[in-house]
C-alpha cells in the first residue's frame, strides 16, 4: 500500500495529536512482548521444566527480533512505514492466539519468535513513524514518546496479566484475547496514520542485512549502544527471572506481585525520560549508565540479603538504567540521521541492545541452575555492572573529546566572522 497523507495542520505537519496516537502500536506490540512474563510459573507447573529451560523460551523472543531487525529497518525505508507495521501486527495477533493454546514448550516457542519478529518490525518502522509524522521540527518530542511507548507498553504488558490471571477465570487465555483487541485498534491507528509521501526510499543494496547508520553517526550509535544494552539487559534479566527470585524472597508465586514489579521497573523507565528531557544526550546517557550500576549492586545485595526492598530498588534502578540509555540514543540519531535511514537506524540501536539482552539472561538462568539462584544472579550483577561502568566512562570520554574540538571550532570561526561563533559549534 502506498503512504498515503491525511490533512495536516499549519506549515504542513501533522496535529500533535496524531504524534501521541502514532506511538499507541509501539505501546500496543510491547504490551504483549512481556504479558507472559507473570505466567510462566503456570506454563511451569503445567508443562514442566526448568529455570534455564525458561530463559531459553525467553530468549526467543529475543531472536526472533534480531531476525527481523535484519529486514524490518530496511523494507521500512524502502517500501514505507505502513507495509512493513501492518503484517507486523497482524503476526503479534496471530502469536496472542498461540499463547492462548499453547500446551507444550515447543508452543511457547513459537508465541515468542512471533512476539519478537513483530516487535522487531515495529521498533524500527514504528519508532521511525513516530518520527515522520513528527516532522523535523519535534524530532526531540518524537524520540520521547516513541521511547516512552516502548517501556510503557512493556510494563502494562504483565501488570495487566497480572492482575487478569488472578481475577478472572482461564489465567493463560484472558490476557491475550485482550491484547489481540488492543492490537487491532493500532492496526486502525496505522491504516489512518497521516504518514509523509517520501517516508520510503529506493535506495539499492541487500534487503537482508546487519542494520547500519549513515557515515559519520557511528559514534553516536555506539554511546547510545554502550549504554542502553546493559540497561535492557538488566530489565531482561529482572522480567525472566525476577518471579524465581520473588518466590525465593517472598515464599510467594502471586502472579500480581511479579507483573506489578515488571511494571513498577516500566514507570520508573517512562517517568524517568519526562523528568530528563531537557537535558543534554551525554548527560542523560551518563545518568542511565550509573542508574545500571547501582541497580546491579542493589541486585546483588537482594539475592544475599534475601531482601525485598533492594529487589525493588534494583528493578527501579534498572527500568530508569534503560529509559535513560534509551532515550539518549534515539535522541542522538534522530538529531542527525535522515528520515530516509532512519527506520534502519533504529534497528541497528535495538539490535546492538538486544543481543547481550538475550545472551547474558540466558547465559545467567543455567548457571543459576547449576551453581544456585544466588550465584548466578551475583554473577550476573558483576558482568552488567562493568559494562555499565564503560558505557559511562566512554560517554564522558567522548565529550571530554568534544568539548575541546568546539572550543577550537569557535574559536577559529570567530576570527573568520569578525568573532561570531558558528550556531553549529555553539551547539556541540
Amino acid at each position: 500500500m502506498a503512504e498515503t497523507t491525511l490533512a495536516r495542520g499549519r506549515a504542513g505537519a501533522a496535529p500533535t495529536r496524531w504524534v501521541w496516537l502514532a506511538a499507541w502500536p509501539v505501546t500496543a506490540v510491547f504490551v504483549l512482548s512481556n504479558a507472559a512474563t507473570p505466567l510462566y510459573v503456570l506454563w511451569q507447573r503445567d508443562i514442566g521444566f526448568s529455570r534455564g529451560t525458561l530463559t531459553v523460551v525467553f530468549a526467543c523472543y529475543i531472536a526472533g527480533l534480531l531476525g527481523s531487525l535484519l529486514v524490518s529497518g530496511v523494507a521500512a525505508d524502502r517500501l514505507g512505514r505502513r507495509p512493513v507495521l501492518l503484517p507486523a501486527l497482524a503476526l503479534a495477533v496471530t502469536a496472542c492466539l498461540v499463547f492462548a493454546t499453547a500446551s507444550s514448550v515447543a508452543a511457547l516457542v513459537v508465541a515468542r519468535l512471533c512476539t519478537g519478529i513483530a516487535v522487531g518490525a515495529v521498533v524500527s518502522a514504528g519508532m521511525a513513524a513516530v518520527t515522520d509524522v513528527a516532522g523535523p521540527n519535534r524530532h526531540r518530542l518524537a524520540a520521547l514518546l516513541a521511547s516512552c511507548a516502548m517501556v510503557l507498553g512493556a510494563g502494562l504488558g504483565p501488570l495487566l496479566a497480572g492482575v487478569l490471571s488472578e481475577t478472572l477465570p482461564a489465567p493463560t487465555v484472558t490476557v491475550f484475547a485482550v491484547e489481540a483487541v488492543l492490537l487491532v485498534t493500532a492496526i486502525l491507528v496505522v491504516w489512518r496514520m497521516p504518514l509523509p509521501r517520501d517516508a520510503a526510499s529506493a535506495a539499492g543494496g541487500s534487503w537482508v542485512r546487519v542494520p547500519r547508520v549513515p557515515r559519520g553517526d557511528g559514534w553516536r550509535l555506539a554511546l547510545g549502544v554502550a549504554v542502553f544494552a546493559p540497561g535492557i539487559t538488566a530489565t531482561s534479566f529482572v522480567l525472566s527471572l525476577g518471579p524465581s527470585l520473588l518466590a525465593g524472597l517472598l515464599g510467594t508465586t502471586s502472579r500480581i506481585v511479579a507483573g506489578l514489579t515488571a511494571f513498577v521497573m516500566f514507570a520508573a523507565a517512562t517517568g524517568v525520560q519526562f523528568a530528563v528531557r531537557g537535558l543534554r544526550g551525554h548527560v542523560v546517557l551518563a545518568a542511565g549508565a550509573v542508574s545500571t550500576t547501582l541497580g546491579m549492586v542493589s541486585l546483588a545485595v537482594a539475592v544475599h540479603a534475601a531482601s525485598v526492598a533492594a529487589l525493588v530498588t534494583a528493578a527501579l534502578l534498572a527500568g530508569a538504567g534503560q529509559g535513560m540509555g534509551q532515550l539518549g540514543g534515539l535522541s542522538l540519531l534522530n538529531s542527525s540521521v535522515p528520515p530516509r535511514r532512519l527506520a534502519e537506524a533504529n534497528a541497528a540501536f535495538n539490535v546492538g541492545g538486544y543481543v547481550p539482552a538475550g545472551l547474558l539472561p540466558v547465559a545467567s538462568g543455567y548457571l543459576s541452575d547449576a551453581v544456585g539462584l544466588t550465584t548466578g544472579a551475583t554473577v550476573f550483577a558483576a558482568v552488567l555492572a562493568a559494562l555499565a561502568v564503560a558505557g559511562g566512562i566512554c560517554v564522558l570520554l567522548r565529550r571530554a573529546v568534544t568539548l575541546p574540538a568546539a572550543a577550537s571550532s569557535r574559536s577559529h570561526t570567530g576570527e573568520r566572522d569578525g568573532g561570531q561563533p558558528s550556531r553549529k559549534a555553539s551547539r556541540s
